[in-house]
């Protein structure tokens, strides 16, 4: 009942709320991005969602789109800019993805959701991780992020899907809450994701 039903009303209210109570943020930000990216200011990516169907994830753009000779996009630390060094410490960059909880494509609380490319390299078990909606926080986030190693991360998954229930979910938002705060478990800066993962053998 938990799942299925409070925590979609949950998501929805509690998205609303803190969607309208932060607009003015979200404004100012937006304007700011617009000027420095010159009109640029919203990131979209495909992501895989609930039993692994596409959706689009919304953040704000915190990189320019700057290339080298060859025309590949340079490294991250090379294009983010001191604004959306800010955005990111802040974890604002993340806000908007409440956006993707109100159109039911994303949940508060669940696996973050990974590249597309990945869905073809997970186990049977690991590949679970997809039955449920994916969250702007989890399990794994609050429980070492990118320190952890991918085995690690996919076993807070299953095991955030074993035991999900008002109270997890409770437990991972304030624990989300004082990691914004403190920016432990991140890399510094945010600006070195994970190793990307290569399949379960090379975990």
């Amino acid at each position: 009942m938990y799942g299925n039903f409070i925590k979609p009303i949950g998501d929805f209210t509690i998205s609303f709320l803190v969607l309208t109570f932060i607009s003015p943020l979200i404004v100012l930000i937006s304007l700011l991005l617009v000027i420095q990216n010159k009109g640029d200011f919203l990131f979209f990516q495909y992501r895989p969602g609930l039993k692994g169907k596409p959706f689009k994830i919304i953040k704000f753009k915190t990189m320019l789109d700057v290339y080298d000779h060859a025309g590949q996009l340079l490294p991250d630390a090379q294009r983010i800019t001191p604004l959306g060094q800010l955005i990111r410490k802040c974890s604002l960059d993340e806000v908007l993805q409440l956006i993707n909880v109100l159109k039911g494509e994303m949940s508060i609380v669940g696996p973050r959701p990974l590249l597309m490319k990945y869905l073809f390299l997970y186990d049977a078990k690991q590949i679970k991780r997809h039955d449920v909606l994916p969250g702007i926080t989890g399990w794994a986030q609050v429980n070492g992020r990118n320190h952890l190693t991918w085995n690690r991360k996919f076993e807070l998954d299953l095991d955030y899907l074993d035991k999900r229930s008002f109270f997890l979910d409770a437990k991972i938002l304030v624990k989300t809450f004082f990691i914004v705060l403190t920016r432990s478990g991140v890399n510094k800066e945010g600006l070195h994701p994970s190793n990307e993962f290569k399949g379960t053998s090379a975990c």
